[in-house]
């Protein structure tokens, strides 16, 4: 196993985003249209946080009873914003570190999606199914 690889050769590029002031109905769009569980959240190409499926589920309680997705949609984003959802402070990872380095961040946090960025600009992200994938090309 390749203990250096740069992280720049398994992480994705084209991320799925979310923009500051989006509503939370988008982002559960976003979700269920492109099938991803983390959502960057940027403010112009900058980096202000991370919103995850599980963060959404958390205010939804909705989803939890098979209400209608319009109503689930409706009162969330009257309720409340993207920005008292999404984690403001994301543990980030520059996109010259390696594998390695995204595999020890992501193996000692309570969370699953690691943005890639250069200085504060998001230029991509790896997850823990990106690290897996990687561990089953090495074999």
């Amino acid at each position: 196993m390749k203990r250096n690889d740069p992280i720049s050769h398994r992480m994705s590029r084209n991320v799925i985003t979310a923009h500051h002031g989006d509503p939370i109905s988008k982002v559960r769009a976003l979700v269920r249209q492109h099938g991803v569980h983390h959502i960057p959240v940027v403010n112009a190409d900058q980096l202000v946080g991370i919103i995850s499926w599980t963060d959404i589920l958390r205010v939804s309680f909705g989803d939890a009873f098979h209400t209608d997705e319009r109503a689930v949609d409706a009162t969330l984003d009257h309720t409340l914003s993207l920005e008292q959802v999404m984690e403001k402070s994301p543990v980030t990872l520059a996109e010259t570190g390696t594998v390695r380095e995204a595999a020890e961040l992501l193996a000692g946090g309570t969370f699953h999606a690691l943005p890639i960025v250069s200085g504060t600009k998001l230029v991509g992200i790896v997850t823990t199914t990106d690290l897996i994938k990687y561990l089953l090309d090495q074999f």
